[in-house]
């Protein structure tokens, strides 16, 4: 009987994460969904990306505030798009990504808009980070992706 993948679970991870799925030998979860605490899993490599730091406050400067304050909001409060994504949760996105320089990295994947919700979004990674170059090496490119990052719930 083949034994199960090692599991690495990002409920605790802090900031704005790239699941990059292939044949990694390891699982990544992490609870998304907002309240309905979905449990997405794959195989995948893992990158942090973007997650700067101020000190004095302590506060994080990455993209994750903003993505959360979205899920947040009026529009899902914090029930975490189940049903998948709309065109305005696209546009929402994309702007904080590129707000984050991560607009020329990545893009929404909109043919997989129902499979994404809160703390995971599918998306198309365009090629490889240089600003810093956080990873190398994972193309050709474009390939898919997942976003995750810390569910509301």
């Amino acid at each position: 009987m083949k034994r199960p993948l090692p599991l690495i679970r990002l409920y605790d991870f802090i900031g704005l994460g790239l699941l990059l799925p292939g044949p990694s030998g390891v699982r990544y979860s992490n609870q998304t969904g907002g309240h309905s605490c979905t449990q997405s899993e794959v195989e995948s490599y893992f990158v942090p990306l973007h997650n700067d730091l101020a000190l004095d406050p302590v506060e994080l400067l990455g993209p994750e505030p903003e993505l959360r304050a979205h899920f947040e909001g009026p529009k899902h409060a914090g029930c975490g798009a189940p049903f998948g994504l709309d065109d305005e949760d696209v546009e929402v996105i994309s702007r904080i990504l590129v707000k984050h320089r991560l607009g020329n990295l990545l893009a929404i994947d909109e043919a997989r808009l129902t499979e994404s919700h809160e703390a995971w979004v599918h998306v198309i990674v365009l090629d490889e980070d240089d600003e810093p170059a956080c990873f190398s090496g994972f193309g050709p490119y474009p390939r898919a992706g997942i976003l995750t990052w810390g569910n509301s719930d």
